[in-house]
Parts: C-alpha cells; sequence; structure tokens
C-alpha cells in the first residue's frame, strides 16, 4: 500500500524557517498531483500547497503565498515544503497528500477529498 512519511517539522521563532520532507513509497510519484496540508487545533485542515510532479505547475494558498514554496525530487520520489518567514498563526500538524489523477486542480487542489493517500503529519510550531 502506498505510504507516505513526513519529516522536517519542529518547533522555531517568528521569522525561522524550516524545510518538510514527504518520502512516497509504493505509489505511482510521475504525473500525479501531490500537495501539503495543515490542521491547527480546533480547525478544519486546510490546503497549503500542491504540485503537479509531472511538470512545475503550482498551486498555493493566500495565506502562504511568498513565503512557502513547493518543490519535488522526483529521482527521490519525495516532496517538499520550504517555509520562511514563519509565523505564529503557521502552527499546525502539518500532512502530506497524494491522490491518483493524473493532474492538479486549481479548483479542487485544496480541498481533502481530491487526495487518496494521506501521511501522519509532522508539527511544526512558531513561537512569537
Amino acid at each position: 500500500q502506498v505510504q507516505l512519511v513526513e519529516s522536517g517539522g519542529g518547533s522555531v521563532q517568528a521569522g525561522g524557517s524550516l524545510r518538510l520532507s514527504c518520502a512516497a513509497s509504493r505509489y505511482t510519484y510521475n504525473n500525479r498531483c501531490m500537495g501539503w496540508f495543515r490542521q491547527a487545533p480546533g480547525k478544519e485542515r486546510e490546503g497549503v500547497a500542491a504540485i503537479y510532479t509531472g511538470g512545475s505547475n503550482t498551486l498555493y494558498a493566500d495565506s502562504v503565498k511568498g513565503r512557502f514554496t513547493i518543490s519535488q525530487d522526483n529521482a527521490k520520489n519525495t516532496l517538499y515544503l520550504q517555509m520562511n518567514s514563519l509565523k505564529p498563526e503557521d502552527t499546525a500538524m502539518y500532512y502530506c497528500a497524494a491522490n491518483s489523477r493524473p493532474y492538479c486542480s486549481r479548483t479542487y487542489w485544496s480541498a481533502r477529498s481530491f487526495y487518496d493517500y494521506w501521511g501522519q503529519g509532522t508539527q511544526v510550531t512558531v513561537s512569537s
């Protein structure tokens, strides 16, 4: 079965940076949509960014545009999320997600139902 394993979370002060990684196994990595979501306590899980692994198309939530960058290493079947200028409101559990569709939808990329596979999450805590 497909496995997504996140790493790279931690605690940082506001203004700091972290890079999250998501290693995918038993997954047809090429030409798929993969994304990062986050969920803060008491809040809904929200889409942060997505990327089409068959090209360079990326999508971002407005709240992270200009601060976060999603990227990939096809040779390693690994997804990344570089997070700069972190704010306390970025504190959340971050999840990697992947789907079986050969495209990323500009309309649905941030919907949980668009993805078929999920990682266990990695905690990011930003202190002021």
